[in-house]
C-alpha cells in the first residue's frame, strides 16, 4: 500500500483521539469547569458543530490548494484547538476550543477518503479506506485510553496537551509521506463539486449517516456515567473499558474493509441491523459488569463497521466530483454526534436514567437502516430503468 495511506492513518489517529477523549473524562471535565454532566455533554456537541461548519467551508477554501497543503492545515488546526482546550479557564472558552478542534476533521476525511480511493486500484478501495480509518480506530484502542489515564493521573488539561503533541506528529507525518503534487489536471472544480449536491441519492446517503451513526453517539457520549453509576465499574476502569470499545471498533473496521468493498449495500444493511440490536439490548445489559463490557465491544464493532461503508456510499453517489460530498458526509457524522449527544442528555435530564440513551440510539439506528434500504431500492429501480 502507498505510504501516503499511513500518513492519513497517523493524522486520523490524532483526530480520533481528540474527538473521543472528552467522553472518557466527562465527569472530571464537568467538575473542572463547574457544570453538570449533561451540560458537559455540550462539549461533544461543540466539537460536532466545528466539524459540521468546518467540513464544507474548509474544503471549499482549500479548493486551490494541493491535498498535501490541505492536510497540513488540518494538523495545524488540531494543534491550535488542543492548546486552546488545555488553557481554557472556563466552560465557555473550552466550548469554543472544542469547536476549533472539530473544524479540520471534515477536511481530513473528505480529502483523505478521495486520496485513499484514488491511489489504489478499484478492487483495493475497501482496504485502502480501512487503513485510513484504521488510524481512527487505533485512537480508541490506544490513544483515547492513554490520554484518559493521563487525564485521571495528571488532570484533564494534560490530556489536551498530549493531543496537541499528536497533532504536531501528524503534521510531520504528512510532510514526510504525502507527496508534493498539484491537483490532477482536469479534476472536478468547486462548481462541479457543488453540482453533485443536486443528486437526491447524495442527500439520502447523508441522511443514513446522520440517523444510523447518531445511535452510536446517543449511547457512547454517556458511557462513563453509565458504566460507573449503573454497571458499577470504578472510574479508573474507564481506561480498560475504552480499550474494549476500541478493539470492537478495530474489528468492525476490518470487517468493513473486507466485505463493504465487495458488497457495499448488503454489508451496510447488516451493520445497521446489528447496531440496532446491540443498542436495544444495552438497556438491559448495562446493569451487569460482564454483559456491559461485552455489549460495549459489540457497540464498537457494529458502530464503526458502518463508517467506511457509509463513506464509500457517499463516494459512489457523488461519483465524478466526490471531495465536497465526502467532506459533507463527515458533517453528517457529526450532526449524528450532536443529535445523539443532545437526545441522550435530554432523556437523562428528564429522569429516565443513564441507560435511556441506548433506547434512543436503537431508534436512530433503526431509522438509518430504513433509509439505507430505501436508498438501495432507488439504486435497483434506476438500474432497471437503464436496462430497459
Amino acid at each position: 500500500m502507498p505510504l501516503a495511506l499511513f500518513a492519513l492513518a497517523v493524522t486520523a489517529f490524532g483526530v480520533g483521539t481528540s474527538e473521543f477523549a472528552v467522553m472518557g473524562l466527562l465527569p472530571q471535565v464537568a467538575r473542572g469547569v463547574g457544570v453538570s454532566i449533561p451540560a458537559a455533554g455540550g462539549l461533544i456537541t461543540g466539537y460536532a458543530a466545528g466539524v459540521i461548519v468546518g467540513a464544507p467551508l474548509l474544503t471549499a477554501a482549500s479548493a486551490r490548494l494541493t491535498r498535501r497543503a490541505t492536510l497540513l492545515v488540518v494538523a495545524a488546526l488540531l494543534v491550535a484547538g488542543s492548546v486552546l482546550s488545555a488553557i481554557a479557564s472556563g466552560y465557555g472558552l473550552l466550548l469554543v476550543a472544542r469547536v476549533v478542534a472539530g473544524v479540520p476533521q471534515g477536511a481530513l476525511f473528505g480529502v483523505g477518503s478521495v486520496v485513499a480511493a484514488q491511489i489504489v486500484p478499484p478492487e483495493r478501495r475497501g482496504s485502502a479506506m480501512s487503513i485510513m480509518f484504521g488510524g481512527f480506530t487505533m485512537a480508541n484502542v490506544a490513544g483515547v485510553p492513554l490520554v484518559t489515564w493521563l487525564g485521571q493521573a495528571a488532570g484533564w488539561r494534560a490530556t489536551f496537551w498530549a493531543i496537541a503533541a499528536l497533532g504536531a506528529l501528524s503534521g510531520v507525518g504528512i510532510a514526510a509521506l504525502v507527496p508534493r503534487r498539484v491537483r490532477p489536471e482536469g479534476e472536478a472544480g468547486l462548481r462541479s463539486e457543488l453540482a453533485t449536491l443536486r443528486r437526491p441519492q447524495v442527500w439520502l446517503a447523508m441522511a443514513v449517516t446522520t440517523a444510523g451513526f447518531g445511535g452510536v453517539f446517543a449511547s457512547f457520549t454517556y458511557v462513563a456515567p453509565m458504566m460507573t453509576n449503573v454497571a458499577g465499574f470504578s472510574a479508573s476502569s474507564m481506561t480498560v473499558l475504552l480499550v474494549i470499545f476500541g478493539l470492537g471498533m478495530a474489528t468492525g473496521n476490518l470487517l468493513a474493509g473486507r466485505y463493504a468493498g465487495r458488497r457495499l449495500m448488503p454489508s451496510l444493511y447488516v451493520f445497521l441491523a446489528g447496531l440496532t440490536v446491540v443498542l436495544s439490548v444495552f438497556v438491559v445489559t448495562a446493569h451487569s459488569k460482564a454483559l456491559a463490557a461485552c455489549t460495549l465491544f459489540m457497540l464498537g464493532l457494529f458502530g464503526f463497521a458502518t463508517v467506511p461503508a457509509l463513506q464509500m456510499r457517499i463516494l459512489d453517489t457523488a461519483a465524478g466530483a466526490p471531495t465536497l460530498a465526502s467532506a459533507l458526509n463527515l458533517s453528517a457524522f457529526n450532526i449524528a454526534n450532536a443529535l445523539g449527544a443532545f437526545l441522550g442528555g435530554t432523556v437523562i435530564s428528564a429522569g429516565f436514567g443513564y441507560t435511556s440513551p441506548n433506547a434512543i440510539g436503537a431508534v436512530l439506528a433503526a431509522a438509518g437502516l430504513a433509509l439505507a434500504i430505501c436508498s438501495g431500492k432507488f439504486d435497483t429501480r434506476a438500474k432497471a430503468a437503464i436496462a430497459r
